[in-house]
């Protein structure tokens, strides 16, 4: 192994570590959102309906 090759090997095992930013997880809570998005959805509708924008 030569030292670039060695210092290529590290630059790519680096960036591996930072390639994730902390975002969302896959196995996060998928019913709790699906619940809290349809709520949103409802209250919005009575909003607009009660306030004779529709």
């Amino acid at each position: 192994m030569t030292a670039s090759s060695a210092t290529a090997t590290v630059l790519q095992a680096r960036e591996g570590l930072r390639a994730r930013t902390g975002g969302p997880q896959e196995d996060g809570p998928k019913l709790l959102e699906h619940v809290l998005g349809w709520t949103l959805v409802v209250l919005l509708a009575m909003l607009v309906t009660q306030t004779g924008l529709m």
